[in-house]
């Protein structure tokens, strides 16, 4: 028998480690989305796929040249999530590594909706199967109606905060597999700190990073 995923709330010193511990380890959690108002129904993900981005060291990460408005959060404690708005149409949420004023954060790129399925469906009209309703992550953040007005929430804060994370089903080191980056360029296009769960369906397809073409 298959033991149920652990719904304790992940403790604040879980994230307040080095960026590449926490990312693979951040695999088999669980992600809850609640809408404080209750008009939609809470949605559970089991995360699935992760990137992460260490700040300083790191000219893939938001924070490589230092602080600004929309990175902020990224310098804050860590168990915080980091919302961002890229290519003009999408959300993509990340959640803060320690120790703060480190700006390390590890990008959630995919996951398997485990609760909620209806309310994230009519959030991805567009999926044509319920194992597409987060893989990838602005899908992600899609499907969980995460946008930037949630950049800045704590995680770690309590099971009714609009998004906790839960110990849910830790996997085991021989489950993970690790490569390069999804699209990223130059120098932190090298590193390989994608992690994801081998042989999950959710997990989105790897892509080299392809220079966008100015409009003539």
């Amino acid at each position: 028998m298959i033991a149920a995923p652990d719904r304790t709330l992940l403790a604040r010193d879980f994230f307040d480690r080095p960026v590449l511990e926490v990312a693979p380890d951040l695999l088999g959690r669980v992600l809850v989305r609640t809408d404080p108002d209750g008009s939609t129904d809470p949605i559970e993900l089991r995360i699935t796929e992760v990137e992460a981005y260490d700040g300083p060291n790191d000219p893939g990460s938001h924070a490589f040249r230092g602080r600004t408005a929309r990175n902020a959060v990224m310098f804050g404690p860590p168990g915080y999530v980091y919302v961002y708005f890229t290519y003009g149409m999408w959300h993509c949420m990340n959640l803060v590594c320690g120790p703060e004023g480190r700006a390390s954060a590890v990008l959630l790129r995919a996951g398997e909706i485990t609760e909620g399925v209806e309310a994230a469906r009519k959030r991805r009209l567009s999926a044509r199967h319920d194992r597409e309703l987060a893989k990838g992550p602005a899908r992600l953040a899609t499907a969980l109606g995460v946008d930037r007005s949630l950049d800045g929430t704590d995680a770690c804060a309590s099971e009714s905060s609009p998004l906790s994370l839960l110990h849910g089903t830790p996997v085991t080191s021989d489950q993970v597999l690790n490569g390069p980056r999804t699209g990223v360029s130059g120098d932190g296009g090298v590193h390989p700190w994608r992690f994801w769960i081998t042989n999950d369906p959710t997990v989105s397809p790897y892509r080299a990073h392809t220079p966008r073409r100015r409009r003539t």
